[in-house]
Order: structure tokens, then sequence, then C-alpha cells
């Protein structure tokens, strides 16, 4: 468990709202480490917690089955800063009123300070806010002070002075999202001077502190780990590489359905960075495997089961190995334990682990309190090269779910060539880095065509590209038409069996980024 040493966090109660990730990173970006737990977790108020937040939530206060924590008790330690649900829940456990509103609050407000206090310094009054409830505070508690209201709100925000001396604050709007433009300075605020975080924490002191943590728990035993060529995988491996050096054997298959070229141009940036990392040529057993397979279900199956059985073979082969690397990053974690709400559907594919308990090798997770974001500036500190940092999101299947239907090596080989000129016009229009994900995908649909003079009945690909923070939601990337005609031309005369390309225009949600 990683970080468990850090001299300061502030923990984030989750009541499952699908904000909640926001806050933690808004509070990262500050440089403050904070971990998220499901708000009916146990505490432990020890001289490294500095502070606590409470999430919203899709539920209502009023419900007779609402979550609910002591707030009291917290506050008895801790500064608290609660967040629409957390400051409705703050408002009702003291004696004051939360009640349904007239009409569901939903979107951007004007923030009116009534009162100065050092959670709004360098806050501008009216600033714009994000509101999000259907409930609201009608009667503030005694002892409690009213600090903003808006137009249609009269509690926006309130503050109350425990017996200790800590302070118990509540915003009724969403200071994490990017619509409320001062309130990621609100969260710093109250992180440096309300909370006193000395703002440490950052991807060198990740890295030395994480180093250290590694040699302690590997000790001068082995690792053997799978690496896919992305980001998470190699970024977990370098830091377990600085740790305890070739005692870590990197284990990457070739499936058939990477990228072109792929597992040659991986293994020689593996190799430039000094990993201990054998390459398993095994396109044609998942050839063989995925024949005759059409169902997107059923080729994740197969190439999840085949990958796992590779795997093991190697293996099975490094006895002096006890331990099982993996680059788990921490919205895995987040999901996996999720309380009840819209933050536990919106990915349910995550798999935390992903290996069989079979192997009987200890975990050893790196990565697993970073997001992904953090996660690139810690490679980047590493010395890992940027080309590789800055990759877009793969699926684990690859190109196995944006072929529809059957794989065949032919479909491989045609997607391949087309994915690797949309990819290279990407970073030759400088718009590789602008956008989240990109990616081409092969339809099961023909169609006739016309080049020179001869008729043509060949396949149809669709481009893809979407822009997001974390991939939890996207919005389709508005590329320039001449880059698209560009794209489409290039295709079309260089892919031989490509006569049509098309652009998918649809967000997640309700589309997701995948085809399969």
């Amino acid at each position: 468990m990683y970080l468990r040493g850090m001299t300061e966090k502030i923990l984030i109660l989750d009541f499952g709202s699908q904000y909640t990730q926001l806050i933690a990173r808004a509070v990262r970006e500050a440089n403050v480490y904070c971990e998220i737990k499901p708000f009916n977790s146990s505490i432990e108020f020890d001289s490294t917690l500095k502070g606590i937040i409470l999430s919203g939530s899709p539920a209502s206060v009023n419900e007779p089955d609402a979550p609910n924590v002591d707030i009291q008790a917290m506050l008895a330690h801790l500064p608290v800063l609660t967040v629409c649900y957390g400051a409705q829940l703050s408002a009702k456990n003291f004696g004051g009123k939360v009640e349904k509103s007239n009409k569901r609050e939903y979107g951007r407000a004007q923030l009116r300070i009534l009162k100065e206090d050092i959670i709004f310094k360098q806050i501008p009054n009216n600033s714009q806010v994000w509101m999000s409830h259907s409930d609201s505070i009608t009667q503030l508690p005694d002892n409690f002070e009213l600090l903003a209201d808006t137009e249609s709100i009269p509690v926006a925000a309130f503050r109350k002075k425990s017996d200790a001396g800590n302070s118990l604050h509540g915003f009724q709007f969403h200071p994490e999202v990017y619509h409320s433009t001062e309130g990621k300075t609100m969260i710093k605020n109250f992180l440096v001077d309300i909370c006193g975080c000395s703002q440490n924490w950052t991807p060198a002191s990740f890295v030395n502190e994480t180093v250290e943590k590694l040699k302690a728990q590997i000790g001068d035993g082995h690792v053997i780990m799978a690496l896919s060529g992305g980001v998470d995988s190699t970024v977990a491996a370098t830091l377990i590489h600085k740790a305890i050096g070739n005692r870590l054997h990197g284990i990457f298959v070739d499936n058939g359905v990477l990228r072109k070229d792929e597992f040659q141009n991986v293994l020689d940036i593996y190799k430039s960075v000094g990993l201990n990392v054998k390459g398993i040529d095994a396109k044609q057993m998942f050839y063989d495997a995925l024949a005759g397979k059409a169902d997107p279900e059923e080729k994740r199956k197969v190439i999840g089961k085949l990958f796992i059985d590779v795997f093991q073979i190697e293996a099975s082969k490094m006895l002096e190995a006890k331990f099982l690397g993996q680059g788990t990053i921490y919205p895995d974690v987040i999901e996996s334990v999720s309380v009840h709400g819209p933050s536990q559907t919106i990915k349910s594919h995550h798999n935390v682990g992903g290996l069989p308990d079979t192997l009987h090798l200890s975990l050893v997770e790196p990565l697993r309190y970073l997001f992904k974001d953090e996660v690139r500036k810690v490679g980047l500190e590493l010395g890992i090269p940027a080309e590789l940092i800055n990759r877009h999101p793969f699926p684990g299947p690859g190109l196995a779910i944006r072929i529809l239907g059957e794989i065949t090596p032919e479909k491989v080989d045609l997607l391949q060539r087309a994915d690797h000129v949309y990819m290279n016009a990407l970073k030759e229009f400088d718009l590789y880095t602008k956008v989240w994900q990109a990616g081409t995908i092969l339809l099961p649909v023909k169609s006739v065509g016309v080049m020179g003079d001869e008729r043509t009945y060949e396949y149809t690909v669709a481009l893809r590209a979407v822009t997001s923070v974390d991939g939890m939601t996207a919005d389709w990337a508005h590329l320039p038409y001449e880059f698209l005609a560009h794209v489409s031309n290039a295709i079309i005369n260089e892919v031989r069996g490509i006569n049509r390309v098309v652009y998918d225009i649809s967000s997640k949600p309700p589309a997701t980024i995948e085809w399969e």
C-alpha cells in the first residue's frame, strides 16, 4: 500500500456523487495528497490527516435510508468542507432545515458573498458557480453563519466554528466542476489556509518515496509483470525497475491485434529505458482462438483468457518471482469500492487485480493512488520518452474490438495500415495531443466506389476522436474539415481494400468511446 507514509493527506468521503473524482483531482492539482473512501469507512485520526471533505450525492438527506455520518465527531478533530449533499447533511444534522426545492436547481449561478471568510480569499464577488441539486437548505442551524447566497438560493455557503476551534464550511454548489470558475481556488484556500497543508506532494516527491517503499516491500525478491506498451504499465514498471533493477522481469505479448509495428517499437523503447522485458510473439495463437468469433464479449473473453494462459506459461519459468507488478491506477480502485450511486455505474469494466490468484504472487501496485494525468507527470519525471507517455489510451483487447465482427489476419492488416495513416496525420497536423483518444474502426460493410476507371467494392472505416479529462465522459473532437479530407484521401489512396471513410460524431454518453 503506497503513500500511507505521507506527511499529510486529505480524506474525501464519497456519498455516490459523479463529481467525487473531480474533488480529488482539484486537491491533487494543489499538490496535496488525498484519498477517496466510501462515506461509511472508519476514519483514523492520525497526525497525517489534515482535513475531511464530504462529497455530493444523488440521494436526498430527507430519505429514510439517506447515507449519514457523524460530522460533529469529525469536527472535534479536524476542519471539514462539505459539498452539496454534504452541506445539506451538515445543516440537517445540526438542527437546520432542508426541504425539496420548488424546482430542480441545475446549472450556472452567480455567488453573492455576504460575509468575508478565508475560504473566499482572492474570490471576486458574483463569480460563477455550478448548482446541481433538488433539495435546498431553507434554514441554517443556530451558531451557523451565512456566507453567501445566489439570486435563487438563500443559503449557498456557510460556516461554523467548533468548540475545538475547527471550522465547518458548506457549499450548496459544486466548486470542483469546471463551470465553477473560482471553485478550485476555494478548495485550495480550504487546504492551505484552513487545513494548513504544505503543498509538497509533487511528481518528484512521489517518485522518491515510492521507490523507497518498493525497496522495503520487495526486499531482495523478484517481480514478474505483464506489460502492454501503455502508459500505466510502463510507468509502474519503470518505478519498480528503479527500485530493484533487473529483478523486474517484464513480459510483453504480441496478441496479433496491436497497432502497426507496435510490438517491435515498444520493445525498442523498453530497451532504451533499460527495462528487462521479454517479447512473446503469440499472434497465431490468438488468431486461431479468435477464428469464427464475432460477438464483442466473446472476443474480449478469448483474448483475456489466452493472455493469462501465455503469461502463466512464462511465469512458470521464473520460479524466483514472488511478486506480481501491475499498473492499477486510482480510478480503477475507486470504482471497485464505490458506494451506491452514479459513480459506481459510470464504468463497469475495470479489472482491479486482473491475473488469477493461482499464481500465488504478492501484488506490487505503485500507481494505485494516482490519476491518469498524474501517471503521465510521474512518467516524465522518470525520464520515459514523451512519445510513449503521451500515447492515447488503447483498449486491452486491442484492434479486436475495433474490427466489428470476425477477426482475420487480413482485416487486422487493413485496420493497422488505415489507423497508422490516421495517427501519423494527427501528429503531422499537431492534433494528436489535443484529443484524449483516437482510433479507426473497420466496419463489416462494403460499398461501391470508383478508383480511376475501375469499380471497387471494398470496406468502410470510421474515424473516432474524443476530448475528455479521464474517459468517464467524452465529447467528439471537432477536427478541422481540411484535416478529415486529408486523412480520408490518404487512407483510400494508400490502403487497398478500403474505399470509404466516415467520421463518428457521437459523445459519451450516450455512446461509448469504443464501438464494441
